[in-house]
């Protein structure tokens, strides 16, 4: 109870040292007079982010105005996404809404880049730079109408940036860290093409059981290459494609004999991807036609005590047609998609696995204040059978600057490579045939703008429930190890977050995320999911000087081997613009030099410091 009356306490203490200010005029890179109306992209049909429940969208502006370095470093921001990182360079994956990592879908440019050799096929996010990203969509609740399996507990899609001009940036700080940013390209109506390199390297903390204070220092490099392009070659044929590679290097603690705790060793892990997209616009017979191929690729080698050598990849061959009719009242879009995965196991067998989909989204607005939108797919995978999952959500615009929005959507997931074949599996008596994992939802949203659009927020309500949820099983007496389907997992939730520009530079964001997530079957709560989460920043911008304040307060977690405790801590990000080529950046983590955990066992760092130049011509 005391800590969650901290974390209220550190969340009002922000609203509150905020009175109203008069708004000074702004360039286009700091806040306007009002705030912008935020498009989404990832709903296959281009939708405005208030009426469309669950989704979220953090822009450039959000990520550099926090000093994010990396992906898990701004998704904390999102409510109902729990973000866990065992240590700096440590697997950092995400729940959405409760549901385990594997249930979100994560997207580069439109590419799944999921990892299916991982056995829940989860994406790991600890070498995710955001150099090269200039915007990044979150989907909330079951978006398998949208994309197909892993979508149960929603997407998160990234965008890279197209880059005009030269970008270079560079920082140094405590824990012997280094980072540089080097990107230039040329941008204009006709074509574009940009490269970028980012490079990341720190000394780190000791994280192992944290409690202890183990000496050993855990260091984590990370080197990413990325490049982007477009050509128009007539007003009807355009083509664009991008591609990124990622090679990242991290010391981690491992579990030695003879006790098997987690403790200070020499283990390492390295991991290299890539992912990348190629695309041919088309308009013709009325309609955009958009045909696609992505890939995407990882090798990750963990070495120590127990190496291991993991290999995964992904082709998804896509074409989607949009259109509108009635005056633009009724946009729709259609398409198939062919999806081949492959990933390797346990005993460094590669084992193949493959969907055929077709997808359907309309939106239809039947009067100015009241839309609707339908979706429906059908996914015929290769080994688990044929799904049709469908989502159906409404907005309507009410007096008084209210918005009144809701949802239903259906969810599927099939096993993962692991799953599937009983990896890691040990058993006197033949395993279960596994189900595919089906999910459910609904959600209702109240929001408001305010009527000189400085001022807006939103509440949603909702209720996930996954059947069959697929989970590592050991029997009591014999100690048979396999994967079994569950009966229930349930999340009751909600989300409130708000936006407000205050005048005098200084803009505030609210997020507070309350997560109830059990399984149904036995009461107990899910693991890694805080009841209570919440964060707010405070930003302003003046005419050379700009900066924000986070703080951000996680409530008790159940984990494995223990429950990791709440934790308040706070974060400054400021920018001093010499000229308009140069600037000067420094950031503060941990200002209170807080002793906390993500994940139970595994140490954050503690106050530290980082100073930079950044150069745009």
């Amino acid at each position: 109870m005391k800590r969650l009356l901290l974390i209220s306490t550190a969340l009002a203490a922000v609203a509150a040292a905020c009175p109203s200010f008069a708004q000074d005029p702004a360039d286009d890179t700091l806040p306007s007079n009002t705030l912008p109306e935020v498009i989404v992209t990832a709903t296959r049909l281009p939708a405005i982010q208030q009426d469309t429940p669950g989704a979220r969208v953090i822009d450039s502006r959000a990520i550099e105005q926090r000093g994010a370095v990396f992906a898990a470093d701004i998704l904390t921001d999102i409510p109902g996404l729990s973000v866990t990182r065992s240590g700096l360079g440590g697997v950092a994956q995400v729940r959405m809404r409760g549901a385990t990592p594997g249930k979100t879908l994560v997207l580069v440019d439109g590419a799944p880049v999921n990892d299916a050799s991982e056995p829940n096929g989860a994406y790991d996010f600890s070498g995710f730079e955001l150099g090269d990203i200039a915007r990044v969509e979150v989907l909330s609740g079951p978006q398998s109408s949208l994309w197909g399996s892993d979508a149960i507990g929603g997407v998160i899609a990234f965008t890279t940036r197209e880059i005009d001009g030269v970008r270079a940036e560079a920082e140094a700080g405590s824990y012997g860290t280094l980072r540089h940013r080097l990107a230039a390209g040329v941008a204009n109506d006709r074509y574009a093409f940009g490269a970028w390199v980012s490079h990341y390297t720190t000394d780190g903390i000791s994280v192992a059981d944290a409690a202890d204070g183990n000496p050993e220092k855990d260091g984590f490099d990370s080197l990413t290459l990325g490049l982007k392009g477009r050509y128009a070659v007539s007003d009807a044929v355009k083509v664009d494609g991008s591609v990124r590679w990622t090679d990242s290097e991290a010391d981690i603690d491992g579990f030695p004999a003879p006790t098997y705790d987690l403790a200070d060793t020499a283990d390492t892990t390295d991991s290299q991807s890539w992912s990348g997209v190629v695309g041919v616009s088309v308009t013709a017979l009325g309609l955009s036609h958009r045909f696609s191929v992505s890939a995407s690729d990882i090798e990750r080698a963990n070495n120590g005590d127990f190496a291991s050598v993991y290999q995964a990849d992904r082709q998804v061959y896509r074409w989607q047609a949009d259109g509108a009719a009635l005056g633009d009242r009724l946009a729709y879009a259609f398409g198939a998609e062919r999806e081949d995965t492959a990933g390797s196991i346990s005993t460094g067998a590669s084992v193949d696995l493959g969907t055929s989909s077709a997808f359907g989204v309309v939106r239809f607005d039947a009067t100015d204040a009241l839309s609707v939108t339908g979706g429906l797919r059908y996914d015929a995978t290769d080994d688990f059978g044929e799904k049709t999952t469908g989502r159906i959500s409404a907005a309507y615009d009410l007096p008084a600057g209210f918005i009144l929005s809701g949802a239903y959507g259906t969810g599927f997931k099939a096993p993962s490579v692991s799953q599937a074949v009983c990896d890691f599996c040990f058993s006197s008596v033949p395993v279960p045939t596994l189900r595919p994992e089906t999910a459910d939802s609904v959600e209702g949203a109240i929001g408001w703008a305010s009527s000189d659009g400085r001022i807006d927020g939103r509440v949603t309500v909702y209720r996930l429930n996954v059947e069959d949820q697929i989970t590592y099983f050991t029997a009591p007496i014999t100690f048979d190890s396999y994967y079994i389907n569950i009966a229930q997992a349930r999340t009751d939730g909600v989300e409130a977050e708000a936006r407000a520009l205050l005048g005098a530079g200084f803009d505030l964001t609210l997020a507070y995320a309350y997560t109830d997530a059990v399984n149904a079957t036995t009461g107990a709560r899910l693991l890694r999911v805080p009841e209570h989460a919440g964060s707010a920043t405070l930003g302003w911008s003046g005419e050379r000087l700009s900066g924000a304040l986070t703080i951000r307060a996680e409530g008790d977690q159940p984990d494995s081997g223990g429950v990791r405790e709440a934790f308040v801590t706070a974060n400054l990000n400021a920018a001093w613009q010499l000229t308009e080529v140069v600037a000067l950046t420094a950031r503060l983590e941990n200002l209170a030099d807080e002793r906390y955990q993500q994940v139970f066992g595994y140490g954050e760092p503690g106050r530290s410091g980082y100073v930079g130049i950044r150069l745009r011509y």
